[in-house]
């Protein structure tokens, strides 16, 4: 979706992990690898995942930061507000 879209479209990607298709860090990947000047706009990850070790595949991915489910709604927008601007 976000490769098909208008650039600035987004302001950021609140990114699944395990999805059917494509997971969520190599969809980040391949965001982060477009030419397009809004690559790099803000990729939170959404997971059940939630040992220190996928927090760290997600930041290496690309990604900006983690957020573990159950979501904590008040962490979501305290990240939301951190990094889009």
């Amino acid at each position: 979706m976000f490769q098909s879209s208008p650039e600035g479209y987004y302001d950021g990607i609140l990114m699944d992990i395990r999805m059917p298709v494509m997971g969520g860090y190599e969809a980040t990947q391949v965001i982060r690898e477009l030419e397009r000047g809004d690559r790099d706009l803000p990729i939170l990850a959404m997971t059940a995942d939630a040992f220190a070790e996928d927090v760290k595949r997600a930041l290496d991915c690309g990604m900006n930061a983690h957020i573990a489910k159950p979501i904590d709604v008040r962490e979501v927008m305290r990240l939301l507000d951190k990094y889009i601007k």
